[in-house]
């Protein structure tokens, strides 16, 4: 029996998410030993979005975290997280939640990002109001091109403008470079230092002009451990904690296991090369090209078409796999296909033994 196949497949109904949580420790050890100090450790949990996850990471005395929805947030809060980064830049009723939060976990110690001066002062402003400070992040375009301002002079003008904006604290910078996935982890690692360069020289500046020292958050899982040799740089990768094959196919040298399996069954024969299986667009990541999951246990099936809950595949013999016949997969991108289901079933010896409420999925948990 491989390690992914279940001895009660027959109590587990499908589309499901499986999780290892043998595998996740293995995957949270080998984190700590690639960076060294696990205090430089603020993994995003975007990928698990479950507290049972988190709790596995605080074992091992992971104990700051990035975070990007109010969900996730409020989850951490409910973990009972040290240190909390929402990476994202609150507006609209979504800076009044996250004070909500502040006022509701007072053990966690929040933070958030911002890019510009009006998204600023309404973030300020409404913690003043409250009699609060949120310490606030610099978050800096480096490349991805989605948020962030280019680390230059507007940057250092904000960054010192924040210093003296009452309800909130600039303590650090924020620089994701999501956008670099290049095999080649040579080229891939001189595009990280390329991007890096100029957060560096900001830092600098900013210390040289009489502010403290800003603490600096950077990369994803592609480049975490070309910042972790960069000294006190705290490093987020997310993806790790379940892998996915995306990842195993872009990211050689990275050695993390498959944690988090897709089962499914297939529900109709169509002739003697295709199929129908129940992985339809609401049960597994649909914004990547086909294939979108590889088979482990059906050697040669290639997904030809895909609806909302159906997913067809060629095989090179239906024969062999008649209706109820159950595929084991791993997605292409793990994170928005745990997303899509509201519990994942949990893994030990080959028998799906509890459930995982996916808790953080929701918009909203209480808050």
């Amino acid at each position: 029996m491989h390690w992914y196949e279940l001895h009660n497949i027959n109590t587990v109904d499908t589309p499901a998410v499986l999780v290892f949580p043998e595998h996740m420790q293995e995957n949270i050890l080998l984190l700590k030993k690639t960076v060294g100090d696990v205090q430089r450790l603020r993994p995003h949990i975007k990928t698990s979005k479950m507290i049972e996850a988190v709790q596995l990471l605080m074992e091992e005395g992971i104990n700051k975290f990035k975070c990007a929805t109010i969900a996730e947030a409020e989850m951490l809060g409910l973990a009972g997280a040290a240190d909390v980064l929402l990476a994202y830049q609150p507006v609209g009723p979504k800076i009044s939640r996250l004070l909500q939060i502040v006022e509701q976990y007072p053990d966690t110690k929040y933070s958030c990002l911002v890019d510009n001066r009006t998204a600023a002062m309404a973030i300020a402003a409404l913690f003043l109001a409250a009699q609060r400070t949120i310490p606030v992040y610099l978050d800096l375009n480096i490349g991805m091109n989605r948020t962030g301002i280019p680390a230059g002079d507007t940057a250092l003008e904000l960054y010192q403008e924040l210093q003296h904006m009452p309800g909130i604290r600039p303590v650090g910078l924020h620089a994701y470079d999501g956008h670099l996935h290049d095999t080649d982890v040579v080229l891939r690692r001189e595009k990280c230092d390329a991007g890096f360069a100029p957060v560096a020289t900001l830092a600098a500046t900013i210390t040289a002009a009489g502010a403290a020292a800003p603490q600096i958050i950077a990369g994803g899982t592609p480049t975490y451990a070309f910042h972790a040799a960069r000294p006190g740089v705290e490093c987020s990768p997310g993806t790790f904690i379940f892998w996915d094959w995306g990842y195993r196919r872009e990211l050689p040298e990275q050695d993390f296991a498959y944690a988090a399996v897709v089962a499914t069954r297939v529900i109709s024969v169509i002739d003697d090369k295709h199929l129908c299986i129940d992985l339809g667009h609401k049960a597994i990541a649909s914004e990547m090209p086909q294939p979108r999951v590889l088979f482990l246990d059906v050697p040669g099936a290639i997904p030809k078409g895909h609806s909302e809950e159906h997913m067809v595949v060629e095989v090179p013999d239906t024969s062999l796999y008649p209706v109820g016949t159950v595929f084991y997969g791993i997605p292409v991108h793990i994170c928005p296909t745990v997303a899509l289901h509201d519990r994942v079933g949990v893994v030990e010896d080959n028998n799906c033994v509890a459930y995982w409420k996916v808790i953080a999925r929701d918009r909203k948990i209480m808050i």
